[in-house]
């Protein structure tokens, strides 16, 4: 009978592993899957005859081979390669949009100072003057298509947060349901239940694909954590993630986790994963490059609007409006979000001061009505100070007041680029209206004897093209002021006199010059209204350098320009706006052109598109790396399995010779008797 029994243990030990090693090549594919192995133990020897005879073998357990630092390793590597690889997804198309020739804005920046330069040769051409129109139609609709598939990539980022957090409550609901599994099957059987051991490692790595998470073990079951702490995993239960428009700016969705105690938001928190790479992305490329992309679209409304001021149309008026006012009633209601949460009833109304000194940050204001103050912080951490709730703040080119009556604690969110290249448009139509000319002109008298000369002058005045009634006014003024007379006396002692008159004949000012040198004039004219009379406390400026000597008595005369299709001086102003330095003056940084300003756009997108692949192509190689570790530990490999087949069989053939042996023995035994 022992040797019966013997040879049952090792036929039973046998089938066992056989049966192991048939699971294992069954699972060769399964994703998860740890090979298993049988571990067998002898069993208690028995005492006979003086000495200690064995009895066989027992099966002690069927474990996974498993290793906790490698997997560990595999989970990070996850997540890194995961979040890596969606910010690469992202970065990729928006570094190609800005970069082509067809989608950019650098061809259509060069077309349209193409025509410029053209109009600046031909001033009264009327082909050039609608070339010019219809090229800066095509820079405006080019502003706003790349705006539009911008915000078309923060509305596939929302859907896709929305699609990947449910897939992250599945997993995290199925990772609670197989501890408890597993707990319940350890406690009733005292052995791992390895098939459940592994669906939930491999739950854990797929969450690790959607968002990067911590695990520790308690008590054969896991809590799972992100990175700061937020439990998504506590034992058998799980917390739900969602979408949510949480805080002032609805535009961009944030990550809310859901518990017992209440909904809290996450999303400066969350890392890694394909949820933290559409963040990460969101926030270093997408949300900054719609701020600077706005930045350059006002700078070109504001400054070609304010040079087209200056001058004059082919009709004989001041110029018009190219581009739409970066300070109408629509853009200053969209630069100021309200905090769902605040109480009062008020808002910020902000206007474009200084386009040049606009930076691409955000401002948070926040409202104390004890204090009767609201303080301003910028996106990078700078505190721009505090402004009493009366007064107007100004900061980085922009001025801001509260409006409305505002409540303690309310909150705000200043936005003054983020929407300017969505909404630019081009709002002449009359290429007519298109102001090439100088306002003002200087002629010499037919008396004159001397070798002086003067520069043509240039009012020093801004004429803000969208003043309304006070533009009005002072464009009124300065036609009705002229001409004005420069008249000079004898030189004597290195300087020689000069006096101003007016329209009327009356002296308005006096002066001096150095004969022979160039000589910068300012020259301050008090406001005629249409009947000639003085208007009181108003005036207007202009500049002219005299060079030369003049002789007594010469006299130039300066008047408002009667031919605008003939003076292309203003023009040449406007195309001087391609090289000037009109972005970025701000703090004492010299500031950049408009086309050098986009050009730096282009460039940092694509460094971020290049660090980006290489980014990806690091951390997939980190996780080939430990997905091959893990495989020579935990993978099936079909060669080994098979070989251990062929030993299996042989042992299982040689236990049914052992109770073959056993029964001849006993019949013979039997027989004998």
């Amino acid at each position: 009978m022992s040797l019966l029994n013997i040879g049952m243990s090792g036929l039973n030990a046998s089938q066992v592993s056989l049966a192991t090693v048939g699971n294992n090549i069954a699972n060769a594919n399964t994703a998860g899957y740890s090979r298993q192995q049988t571990i067998q133990s002898s069993n208690a020897s028995n005492l006979y005859g003086g000495v200690f005879l064995g009895s066989g073998t027992t099966l002690a357990d069927v474990r996974r081979v498993y290793n906790a630092y490698l997997d560990n390793q595999l989970q990070t590597s996850t997540s890194l390669s995961s979040d890596a690889n969606a910010y690469l997804e992202q970065v990729n198309p928006l570094d190609k949009l800005f970069s082509d020739k067809t989608s950019g804005i650098s061809a259509v920046l060069s077309s349209f100072f193409a025509s410029v330069q053209t109009s600046a040769g031909m001033p009264g051409d009327a082909a050039s003057r609608q070339l010019l129109l219809t090229n800066a139609q095509t820079l405006s609709n080019r502003f706003n298509a790349l705006a539009s598939q911008m915000q078309q990539q923060n509305d596939g980022i929302n859907s896709q947060l929305t699609t990947l957090t449910e897939q992250v409550n599945q997993l995290t609901s199925s990772i609670a349901s197989l501890s408890k599994q597993i707990a319940q099957a350890s406690s009733s059987t005292g052995s791992g239940p390895n098939n459940l051991l592994d669906a939930r490692n491999e739950a854990v790595r797929s969450l690790n694909e959607l968002v990067g998470v911590t695990v520790q073990e308690q008590n054969g079951s896991f809590n799972v954590s992100l990175g700061t702490g937020q439990s998504l995993v506590l034992g058998n239960t799980s917390s739900s993630l969602s979408t949510a428009r949480n805080g002032i700016d609805k535009s961009p969705l944030h990550i809310m986790v859901n518990s017992p105690s209440g909904a809290s938001d996450v999303t400066s928190v969350i890392s890694g994963g394909k949820i933290g790479g559409l963040l990460r992305y969101r926030d270093d490329v997408l949300v900054p490059s719609m701020n600077d992309l706005g930045r350059t679209a006002l700078v070109v409304a504001d400054r070609i609007n304010s040079q087209l001021g200056q001058g004059l149309d082919a009709n004989g008026e001041f110029g018009a409006s190219l581009f739409s006012n970066v300070n109408s009633a629509a853009a200053i209601s969209q630069r100021s979000l309200v905090s769902s949460d605040n109480t009062g009833s008020s808002n910020f109304e902000v206007t474009i001061a200084d386009s040049s000194a606009l930076t691409t940050f955000d401002y948070a204001v926040t409202v104390d009505t004890t204090a009767n103050l609201y303080s301003v912080k910028r996106s990078d951490g700078k505190d721009m100070g505090a402004f009493g709730v009366g007064s107007v703040a100004a900061f980085d080119g922009l001025k801001i007041e509260l409006k409305g009556t505002p409540a303690q604690g309310d909150s705000f969110m200043v936005t003054p680029t983020r929407n300017a290249a969505r909404t630019i448009t081009t709002q002449m139509t009359d290429s007519n209206k298109l102001a090439f000319a100088g306002p003002l002109v200087a002629t010499s008298s037919t008396n004159n004897g001397g070798t002086s000369a003067l520069t043509p002058p240039a009012l020093t005045v801004p004429m803000d093209i969208d003043g309304g009634v006070a533009l009005a006014n002072l464009q009124a003024g300065i036609k009705n002021s002229m001409p004005v007379t420069l008249a000079f006396k004898d030189a004597a002692g290195g300087s020689q006199a000069y006096i101003v008159f007016n329209a009327k004949g009356q002296s308005i000012g006096t002066g001096t010059i150095v004969p022979g040198q160039s000589n910068k004039l300012t020259i301050n004219v008090p406001m005629l209204d249409a009947a000639g009379a003085p208007i009181a406390g108003q005036s207007f400026s202009f500049d002219t350098t005299v060079s030369g000597t003049p002789s007594k008595d010469d006299k130039y005369e300066i008047a408002f320009n009667v031919d605008g299709k003939k003076d292309n001086r203003n023009a040449n102003e406007l195309l001087a706006l391609q090289t000037k330095a009109t972005v970025g003056v701000n703090g004492g940084n010299a500031g950049t052109s408009i086309t050098g300003a986009y050009s730096n756009l282009v460039s940092q997108v694509g460094g971020k598109a290049s660090q980006a692949l290489g980014d990806s192509t690091a951390s997939g190689a980190i996780l080939s790396r430990a997905k091959s570790e893990v495989a020579s530990v935990s993978q099936v490999n079909l060669d080994d399995e098979a070989a251990d087949l062929v030993k299996l069989q042989q042992y299982y053939t040689a236990s049914s010779q052992i109770i073959k042996v056993a029964q001849e023995t006993f019949s013979t035994l039997i027989n004998s008797i």
